[in-house]
């Protein structure tokens, strides 16, 4: 089983992202826990999943964060599985992951549960059904803090009711360069959406990479909440489309081809430089100029810096331009 990133996705919808926040009624919001409440909401947690009949839960490991060395814990953060917030404060507590990394359980981060279900390209139902069958699993053991008017209880109130987030990632290059993403985020955001970068809130655009996910979780079932996404999805992937087939097609093909030119030869790349030309790159094979059979975004997410020390060892910055070139190449010359 292999990881989301190592799956191609859509041309435009990159990946697909489902995160329920949950919280037990017996314990304090993580806030305020100490850690021996902290150690029995892990133990709670584990029992659940080890005591499970759902078939899923066998490929689950429960794992100690104290156990993950630190490196190891923010390569993770560029996997998607977990979020910075995480890694930087996670001692005492753990994570649910399983084999193929598609689904990843954060115990203790600012919910005592923070479900997430990630897959490659646009696929928001199958993504949600298996959600909605790990949350039941989990409410067949736990006691989820539930209020009949406000939905599922949270720590922050914009999670309350459904305590669902759904995202789609989307490569957005044309819209980018034509300086229309902030009147498009500026749209979607009057109607209960928001555009974020590759990281989620906070982080910026990588590779002209934008997350869109929904901000009410209030007064809106599931359903509504994610055939609203898709249906904003569908619209931004329409209008990136567009876009693209006004191109001047020997413009973007001397793009593209620099951009191969520079991947399969440079002896040093900066993650920056790297994310740029790769996102060229994914422009032109899924416009068809480019026939290698390559896979950006796997190339994208392995060469970030900690993917990089987690395979290579410790390096500084400098160091890691070299070993990241040197990735580069060889994944082209595969090809």
């Amino acid at each position: 089983m292999s990881e989301w990133y190592m799956k191609k996705g859509d041309a435009v919808a990159v990946s697909t992202r489902i995160r329920l926040a949950r919280n037990l009624s017996e314990f304090p919001f993580c806030s305020l826990m100490n850690a021996s409440q902290l150690a029995e909401l892990n133990e709670k947690v584990k029992a659940a999943i080890l005591d499970s009949n759902m078939p899923f839960s066998k490929q689950l490991k429960f794992i100690y964060m104290d156990t993950v060395p630190e490196n190891e814990k923010y390569a993770m953060v560029e996997r998607h599985i977990i979020s910075p917030e995480f890694a930087a404060n996670s001692s005492g507590k753990a994570i649910v992951l399983s084999d193929d990394e598609s689904i990843s359980i954060m115990v203790g981060e600012e919910d005592h549960l923070r479900i997430q279900i990630i897959k490659e390209g646009i696929c928001l139902d199958d993504a949600y059904d298996i959600a909605e069958r790990l949350d039941t699993m989990l409410c067949d053991k736990l006691n989820f803090a539930f209020d009949i008017e406000l939905g599922f209880l949270t720590s922050c109130p914009t999670n309350l009711g459904t305590g669902l987030r759904a995202s789609v990632m989307l490569h957005l290059p044309i819209l980018e360069a034509n300086g229309k993403i902030s009147t498009l985020a500026d749209s979607v955001n009057k109607i209960g959406f928001t555009v974020r970068g590759m990281y989620g809130e906070g982080s910026r655009a990588l590779a002209s990479f934008y997350q869109i996910s929904n901000q009410i979780t209030l007064g809106i079932s599931e359903k509504n909440a994610l055939d609203n996404l898709k249906a904003i999805a569908m619209q931004l992937i329409e209008k990136e489309n567009e876009e693209r087939q006004s191109l001047n097609k020997i413009k973007l093909e001397d793009m593209c081809y620099r951009a191969i030119g520079t991947l399969m030869n440079a002896r040093l790349l900066s993650g920056n430089e790297m994310n740029n030309l790769l996102s060229q790159f994914k422009l032109g094979a899924d416009m068809g100029i480019i026939s290698l059979d390559v896979n950006p975004l796997k190339i994208m997410v392995e060469a970030q810096p900690y993917m990089l020390m987690r395979k290579f060892g410790e390096m500084g910055p400098d160091e890691r331009d070299i070993y990241r070139a040197n990735m580069v190449r060889k994944e082209f010359e595969k090809r």
